[in-house]
């Protein structure tokens, strides 16, 4: 804590402070370890009562200062001063990007995020700060936490029980580092390929895509109730982030309101059913205007028409871009309907938080601002508090860390990969490789990379190649672990060794993208590297049954890698466990993934739109061992 000390708290009671701690005598904590019941309709209108009542005697006392503090959620490593926490009574801290505890590991994680808690806590009216980080694909960010499948990975499962499981274990592993509230699930339906976030999109399907998002809604926060979260769920990027001319990242999605709501609208409605506590804002634009300045989709839409009683947050510094004038630009977003601003930056630096706290005070006493706005956005941000528990139970389990990377999750995260798995091509039956395969040889850098298995998003913002996480297994690591005995396992990174190859029974390539993550991977065009052309096309030459794995965020256009291949397997962005991949070649699980988008036959035809009349593979698409091959 900057060497400061934490202040023992003691508590001060006033006249209606009182009243408000005797109406909050009620406990709403509950644990995903423990899980819950879902209440009857009349005891969940009873828990609905007494939370409003909660947050208006709240409200009552609260100052104007206070609750604009409720609206900020500052980046941890903004907060040069962290007494800032109690004496501006902030109400959220994120860890963004590459913002993260000094050594990364779950305990610094947990006594981190506890720390920023106790000094929260010693603000006048004593309400918790609420913890939040882009746990996207598992508790990322976290050294040894499990890792699973990006989303476009899980849309090929085609299985929402699945997808729950999923987001329960990244719950409580988010919850043992004390942390209550994922950026997840991202609900874009991407529809062209481009896009450098397609990997973060279940489908460009918005059937399917609703389906697994409402389902990741659903392990993140629980079947307790739309009143008691396990954690918190956060449905991005709202709205039509997926839809961007040219996929152009933090671009312009141009429809009528037909198509938009057809498309990019339908993941919410099934979020918001499944009891979603959180929207965040996305960056891009609906014909021009920016969503965060979007007073007709986020408020008369989102909060009226389609009945969300959650709280919007904005993306990272996204209000900035609303006017060069960062208080024009705050008047924007807040009048619109976002309720809670994210700040990257720290006092000394342009639009800090203490710049927003001022200029929101001075928009509110200018009348430009309603103060009824003001009221509604921190209701919501304290309702959304008081489902969580955080007034009851502001600390999480701490025997939940023992939890953390544990076999049972990562056994969870091992079936997400087994499924995921869409097999494209099996020319003469090579899959499953035989038990009578006696040298198998593995070639190219990916095979034995846990980095460029897992993608962005993984430790760091862009992720990165390498062992950049304890725990996990590479699938060359997999495969030497799994083949029968007797069998040799070869390897060579650049697929140069004649000898090995000329020895091979069968020999298994994996062709990758290399990690990245919003921004950084956008691409006019989505050819496989010519470096991993090249070693398919040697294998090929070698006279070997040739199996190519292919990790991509998206598909590619494959070009002389599918006519080189006598199998071809897309593995997306498996993750941490290549277990899971080893158990579908070696014939232990049958191939059972279907392609959660339309795969385009060359750069000419990438958006959905394109692709779908002549797709070089349909969406649905899949072999399994016990079909016909391609």
């Amino acid at each position: 804590m900057n060497g400061r000390e934490v202040r023992r708290f003691r508590p001060r009671f006033r006249a209606g402070h009182a009243a408000w701690l005797l109406l909050g005598g009620f406990g709403l904590a509950w644990g995903l370890a423990g899980g819950g019941l879902c209440p009857s309709g009349r005891a969940a209108q009873r828990d609905s009562g007494r939370i409003e009542a909660r947050v208006d005697a709240l409200l009552r006392q609260m100052t104007l200062e206070e609750k604009l503090g409720q609206m900020t959620q500052v980046d941890l490593g903004a907060l040069k001063d962290r007494d800032d926490l109690w004496r501006l009574g902030l109400g959220s801290v994120l860890c963004g990007g590459n913002t993260d505890p000094e050594d990364n590991r779950p305990a610094t994680w947990r006594r981190t995020v506890l720390d920023c808690q106790r000094l929260t806590l010693q603000n006048r009216l004593q309400i918790p700060l609420l913890f939040g980080v882009d746990a996207v694909h598992g508790h990322n960010n976290v050294l040894g936490a499990v890792i699973f499948p990006h989303n476009i990975g899980l849309g090929a499962t085609r299985n929402a029980h699945l997808v729950e499981s999923a987001a329960r274990v990244t719950a409580d592993e988010m919850l043992a580092t004390g942390i209550h509230w994922a950026f997840a699930p991202c609900l874009a339906v991407a529809r062209d390929p481009r896009w450098g976030r397609t990997y973060e999109s279940y489908s460009d399907d918005p059937a399917l895509v609703a389906e697994l998002g409402a389902a990741a809604v659903r392990g993140l926060q629980g079947n307790a109730g739309r009143d008691r979260y396990g954690a918190l769920a956060c449905a991005k990027h709202y709205a039509g982030d997926g839809g961007t001319t040219w996929g152009v990242d933090q671009g312009n999605t141009e429809c009528d309101e037909a198509t938009f709501r057809g498309i990019h609208l339908a993941p919410y409605r099934a979020a918001i059913r499944a009891g979603v506590g959180s929207v965040m804002a996305s960056y891009s634009s609906w014909n021009g205007v920016k969503l965060h300045g979007h007073r007709y989709l986020l408020t008369e839409v989102l909060k009226g028409e389609l009945g969300f009683d959650g709280f919007v947050v904005s993306d990272w510094a996204a209000i900035d871009q609303l006017h060069p004038n960062y208080k024009e630009a705050i008047a924007r977003a807040i009048n619109a309907g976002v309720d809670m601003a994210m700040i990257p930056n720290g006092p000394g630096q342009a639009n800090s938080y203490r710049d927003y706290l001022r200029y929101l005070a001075e928009l509110v006493r200018e009348g430009r601002v309603p103060g009824s706005r003001i009221d509604d956005a921190v209701r919501r941000i304290l309702r959304v508090k008081m489902r969580l528990g955080l007034f009851d139970k502001p600390y999480t389990d701490e025997t939940l860390l023992a939890r953390l990377g544990s076999a049972e999750h990562r056994a969870v995260a091992r079936r997400c990969v087994r499924e995921s798995l869409v097999l494209l091509k099996n020319e003469g039956r090579v899959l499953p490789l035989s038990s009578k395969v006696r040298r198998l040889h593995v070639v190219g850098p990916a095979a034995d990379d846990l980095g460029m298995q897992c993608g962005g998003w993984t430790i760091s913002w862009q992720g990165g190649t390498g062992t950049v996480t304890p725990g996990g297994t590479t699938l060359l690591a997999a495969l030497r672990k799994a083949v029968p005995a007797g069998t040799e396992v070869t390897y060579s990174a650049d697929g140069t060794d004649e000898a090995a190859a000329a020895a091979a029974d069968v020999i298994l390539v994996v062709v990758a993208e290399k990690p990245y993550a919003e921004m950084m991977g956008d691409r006019k065009e989505l050819n496989v590297p010519e470096e991993d052309r090249a070693r398919v096309r040697r294998a090929r030459a070698s006279g070997k049954p040739v199996v190519t794995v292919l990790y991509s965020g998206r598909p590619l256009i494959l070009g002389s890698v599918l006519e080189d291949s006598h199998a071809l397997v897309a593995a997306w962005l498996p993750g941490t466990e290549g277990d899971g991949m080893a158990d579908v070649l070696l014939g232990r699980a049958e191939p059972v993934g279907r392609l959660p988008r339309v795969w385009p036959r060359d750069n000419q035809h990438l958006s959905t739109s394109e692709a779908e009349a002549d797709p070089l593979f349909p969406r649905g698409f899949g072999l399994g061992y016990a079909r016909a091959s391609r």
